[in-house]
C-alpha cells in the first residue's frame, strides 16, 4: 500500500502555478473593503442598466449566474455579464473602488464549466473573485484551481483570479477547514443559510435570520402547574451562531475572509441589521446584498462606529509601546485590549481610504482628539 505522504502535494509547490504560463499565486489575500457584495442578474435589462451608476457606491458588484436565474436565462446572464464588464471600464480588476465578482453555476450543473471557460477568457482581466456554490470539500476547490490556471494561461492573464466558496451543505461545514486551506486562490467563504438549512433538515423556511421558535424561556417561579403555564419571559436565539463562529475560525486560521450570506426578508430592515451585526461582531467582514436597501445597512453595520473608533484610538495612544497595562475610564487596558483596538483602527483606516463620508467622520474625531490634547 502506498504511504499517505506519497500522495500529498509538497508544501514547496503550493504557491507554484498549476499550468504553464499561468500567473504566480498570491501569498497573501489583498485586504480590500467588501462590506456589501451586491447581487444582480445580468440577464435582467433593468438591473444591468443600473450597474454603471453603482460603481463607487458599493464595494462589490456580483453578477449572479446561479440561483435566482432561470434555466432558460442562463446563457443570457453569462453573455450579459461579459457585456457589462466590457462596457464598464472602471469596474473590477483593481481599476477602481468597486470590485467585480461573479457567482458561477454549481460544478455539477450543465452550465458551470461553460461559465468558467467563457468568463475567464473573455473578461478575466476585469474579474476579481469567482464565487463557487455548494462547495463540499477540497476536491471541488482543486478542480477549479487547476482549471482556472489553464484558462488564465490561455487568456494571457497576469493576475490570478481569487475563489470564494459558499457553505451550503453539512458536508461542506464538516470539511470547512480543508476547504479554506485547499488553494492559495481562496479569498473567503460565505454562509448559504437556506441551502444549508435544507441539507441539515432544519425546520425553517426562512432565508437567513432567526426563528421565533428557537428560544430559551425563563424558569417558572415554582413547580406548580399554575406557575409552569403562567406567562414567562422568553428570548429568541440565533440559529446561525455556531455555524458562523466555526466558519470565522476556519477562515482566519487560513488567512482568508468570512462573510454572512443572504437575508431574504427585504422588508424587515430591522431584523436584517440585527443579523448583519451579529455576523460583524463574530468576525465577518461583509455580507450579501439582495436589494439596494441592504447596501446601506451593510455599509453601516460593517464599518466601525465613530464611538468604537474613538475608544480604540484612545487605547492605542494610552498604551504607548504596547506593553504593561493602563487604566482608562475606570477600565484596565492591556496588550490584549490593544490587539482588539488595533483591529478596529486598522479597519477604520482601510474603509476611510475608499469611503469619503466615513473618512470625514473618522477624521473629525481625530481632529477633536488633537484639540483635546
Amino acid at each position: 500500500m502506498t504511504a499517505n505522504f506519497a500522495r500529498m502535494r509538497s508544501a514547496k509547490d503550493f504557491f507554484r502555478p498549476l499550468a504553464v504560463g499561468a500567473p504566480t499565486p498570491l501569498t497573501e489575500i489583498p485586504a480590500r473593503p467588501t462590506r456589501a457584495i451586491h447581487f444582480f442578474d445580468p440577464s435582467n435589462p433593468k438591473m444591468a442598466a443600473k450597474i454603471p451608476g453603482m460603481v463607487g457606491r458599493v464595494d462589490v458588484l456580483l453578477g449572479n449566474l446561479e440561483d435566482a436565474v432561470k434555466a432558460d436565462h442562463k446563457l443570457a446572464a453569462r453573455e450579459g455579464l461579459v457585456r457589462i464588464a466590457r462596457d464598464t471600464a472602471a469596474l473590477g480588476g483593481g481599476r477602481g473602488p468597486t470590485q467585480l465578482w461573479t457567482r458561477v453555476n454549481s460544478l455539477d450543473s450543465p452550465w458551470g464549466l461553460d461559465d468558467l471557460t467563457t468568463l475567464v477568457t473573455e473578461i478575466g482581466d476585469q474579474l476579481d473573485v469567482i464565487m463557487v456554490p455548494k462547495v463540499e470539500g477540497a476536491e471541488d476547490i482543486h478542480y477549479v484551481d487547476r482549471l482556472l490556471a489553464q484558462l488564465e494561461a490561455k487568456a494571457g492573464l497576469t493576475r490570478p483570479l481569487m475563489v470564494h466558496a459558499i457553505l451550503e451543505t453539512a458536508r461542506g461545514m464538516v470539511n470547512v477547514e480543508e476547504i479554506c486551506a485547499a488553494s492559495p486562490r481562496m479569498q473567503g467563504l460565505s454562509l448559504g443559510p437556506a441551502d444549508l438549512a435544507a441539507d441539515r433538515r432544519m425546520k425553517t423556511t426562512r432565508v437567513g435570520g432567526g426563528h421565533p421558535g428557537y428560544l430559551v424561556r425563563e424558569d417558572p417561579t415554582d413547580g406548580s402547574g399554575e406557575a409552569i403555564h403562567a406567562a414567562r419571559a422568553s428570548y429568541q436565539q440565533d440559529l446561525w451562531h455556531y455555524t458562523i463562529s466555526r466558519m470565522v475560525d476556519a477562515c482566519v486560521s487560513n488567512g482568508i475572509y468570512p462573510y454572512y450570506g443572504p437575508f431574504g426578508d427585504i422588508a424587515d430592515v430591522v431584523a436584517c441589521e440585527d443579523q448583519f451585526r451579529n455576523a460583524f461582531l463574530l468576525g465577518c467582514v461583509g455580507t450579501w446584498s439582495l436589494h439596494p436597501t441592504q447596501i446601506a445597512i451593510a455599509h453601516r453595520v460593517f464599518s466601525p462606529s465613530v464611538q468604537d473608533v474613538t475608544h480604540a484610538r484612545r487605547v492605542v495612544a494610552a498604551m504607548g509601546d504596547g506593553t504593561g497595562a493602563v487604566m482608562l475610564d475606570g477600565k484596565m487596558e492591556d496588550d490584549a485590549s490593544l490587539k482588539q483596538c488595533l483591529v478596529m483602527v486598522g479597519l477604520a483606516e482601510e474603509l476611510a481610504a475608499v469611503d469619503p463620508e466615513l473618512k470625514k467622520q473618522y477624521d473629525a474625531i481625530a481632529d477633536q482628539g488633537e484639540v483635546a490634547r
